[in-house]
């Protein structure tokens, strides 16, 4: 059974990091892509960034390149996303999702549960 785990979030001021990690279980993690998607309250589902199974190529929607890092420890079976000079329009839910090949070009075919990511002051 395939399990995506977030944990990470919380509440940080505007200019502040966080940093968000997926636990993942249930398949062979080092052979998929993987991507963060956000949905901010009342819109709908946003890709934020995406790394191929192989490492080397990571990708980002405008709005984060330069601040977000994705990354992934694939001994560890884990994906993570190092967000940086957080602005209040990163509010967010943040959701990690396994693609369907080793392309982040790739569909997604499962999401993990949310984890909350808030910038206010």
């Amino acid at each position: 059974e395939v399990q995506l785990v977030e944990s990470g979030g919380g509440l940080v001021q505007p200019g502040g990091s966080l940093r968000l990690s997926c636990a993942a279980s249930g398949f062979t993690f080092s052979s998929y892509a993987m991507s963060w998607v956000r949905q901010a309250p009342g819109k709908g589902l946003e890709w934020v960034s995406g790394i191929n199974s192989g490492v080397v190529s990571t990708r980002y929607v405008d709005g984060v390149k330069g601040r977000f890092t994705i990354s992934r420890d694939n001994a560890k079976n884990t994906l993570y996303l190092q967000m940086n000079s957080l602005k209040p329009e990163d509010t967010a839910v943040y959701y990690c999702a396994k693609h369907s090949g080793g392309s982040s070009y790739s569909g997604t075919d499962y999401r993990g549960q949310e984890t909350q990511v808030t910038v206010s002051s």
